[in-house]
């Protein structure tokens, strides 16, 4: 008895550091939402800093979500070296996408089961390791670093081949623990398993919370912008037929995936005749891509939902009904339409959609819910038992407190990555001969003039979270050969 009164006090001590946890973080993402999305992105960074000791190491797992908030918010106010250097912790503090010792794994799953996901330390999407790359190459062929980009390219690219494979050892290893477990006598494990394959079950969650089948996804786990930026990058620094390949490789899989899109077929198509031979590079004019990202990602909500379980106490079978929560994206807004520029011929040429974060998340989403919902059920059968020996042990109040307790723990993980946009747009141009470029807004209004420099490849990036903030304008040389132009627009902004 004085063991699980310990546990019982253990618990609730849990629930308190848990319940400070939590409102701390929503206060600080409350905080950084409202900078962000008014352009204040200094304001947004401090609410996103943290003190380290003088002399002590970045706890890079813990303060993983706080790194990748700075590393964007250096980024769009031309702080390349630190945006890099923020990224760079940040994927420290993923490397669990990689690898991840047993006794960290064993030790963040109990935490999870007797209180909720939320307490583990923020597990970052396998498209979010993938984008941290790509802006992480972007930061440095801004800082005109070129072979530091290079390499970041090639980190995400190599990222986007291994997730299939992540996610098919995942779940396999989550089947194989309750398996395992069951074998040696688990109990819970049993009951686990018997219940996520029970029909009811299935039933309840798929009424109120949607079958993962009927997701709108895309058919793997590529973010596509990130391999539209790996291909458009090996076009402009190819130094032989394997670069162009690569290049060629990259924009044919998005193309694949937007069969509809001219922009994104045509840059497919010349990749792939620069690949071969058909078109010669020193006969192709200089040329500029427009890439746009636009408003709010996706975010998390919590979906609370009653659901069958049957629990198993000695040889008897009790089926009962307990709560459980699960977290569901949900759309923010976009900046409406495209933004477009005045072509060498007079002609105005706008952005077009090639990648929607929406698609991208639920499309991770729909591999990881069936862990989700795992120790979900596991920590609802848990905190079910617990409060079976607490009214066994402590009579009706004991049972009370450990309902009470219960119902507190029973949520969702919302943490997410705040500044991913709603979907990126694109466009490619000559460039004009007189190197002035005039960029239009959503309503062909002028956003602002940019001196294009005499270069073979140039990405202009913009970026714009809503109409309340400013178009972050990042002028590069796609070759790396010198540092960026930066500009906010329309210039009143500044």
């Amino acid at each position: 008895m004085r063991t699980f009164k310990r546990l019982l006090l253990a618990f609730a001590w849990v629930l308190f550091a848990s319940g400070c946890s939590t409102a701390q973080h929503r206060n600080q993402v409350a905080s950084f939402n409202a900078a962000y999305a008014a352009g204040n992105y200094d304001a947004a960074l401090k609410a996103v800093s943290f003190d380290v000791d003088e002399g002590e190491p970045v706890d890079s797992r813990s303060h993983l979500l706080e790194l990748l908030h700075q590393g964007e918010m250096y980024r769009l106010t031309g702080r390349y070296e630190k945006s890099a250097e923020a990224y760079d912790l940040a994927e420290e503090g993923m490397k669990y996408l990689d690898t991840e010792g047993f006794l960290h794994q064993a030790l963040e799953g109990f935490v999870a089961v007797m209180v909720n996901d939320s307490q583990r330390d923020y597990q970052a999407l396998m498209a979010e390791a993938i984008l941290v790359n790509t802006y992480k190459g972007l930061a440095f062929l801004a800082a005109g670093n070129n072979d530091y980009a290079r390499i970041e390219f090639n980190r995400a690219d190599e990222r986007t081949r291994r997730a299939v494979d992540f996610f098919q050892k995942e779940i396999a290893e989550q089947q194989a623990a309750l398996k395992n477990e069951a074998r040696a006598g688990g109990s819970n494990a049993s009951m686990v398993r018997n219940n996520l394959n029970n029909q009811g079950f299935q039933a309840a969650v798929a009424n109120h919370y949607g079958r993962a089948s009927d997701w709108s996804v895309y058919s793997d786990f590529t973010v596509p912008s990130s391999t539209y930026l790996h291909g458009l990058y090996f076009l402009a620094n190819a130094t032989g037929g394997g670069d162009y390949e690569r290049a060629a490789t990259s924009l044919r899989r998005v193309a694949r995936m937007s069969p509809a899109s001219p922009v994104l077929q045509a840059d497919a198509a010349l990749a792939t005749d620069l690949a071969s031979g058909m078109q010669s590079l020193a006969q192709l004019p200089p040329q500029v891509w427009v890439v746009y990202e636009s408003g709010l990602g996706p975010v998390l909500r919590e979906s609370r939902l009653d659901v069958p379980l049957v629990l198993t106490y000695g040889n008897q079978q009790v089926p009962s009904y307990f709560g459980i929560a699960l977290p569901v994206y949900t759309d923010r807004s976009a900046v409406p339409g495209s933004i477009g520029a005045l072509s060498a011929s007079g002609q105005i040429v706008r952005t077009e959609r090639i990648s929607d974060m929406d698609k991208v998340v639920r499309t991770e989403m729909k591999e990881r819910f069936s862990g989700i919902l795992t120790r979900a059920v596991t920590s609802a059968i848990s905190k079910a038992i617990l409060q079976k020996e607490a009214a066994e042990q402590f009579g009706p109040v004991g049972q009370l407190v450990a309902a009470a307790l219960t119902v507190a723990t029973t949520q969702a993980d919302l943490r997410s990555w705040q500044t991913l946009p709603d979907h990126w747009q694109a466009a490619r141009i000559e460039r004009p001969e007189s190197g002035n470029l005039l960029l239009l807004d959503h309503q062909g209004e002028a956003l602002g003039n940019l001196t294009i420099p005499q270069q073979p490849f140039t990405l202009v990036y913009v970026k714009r979270p809503t109409l309340q903030a400013p178009a972050t304008v990042i002028v590069m040389d796609l070759q790396g050969g010198a540092e960026a132009a930066f500009a906010r627009l329309p210039k009143w902004y500044e």
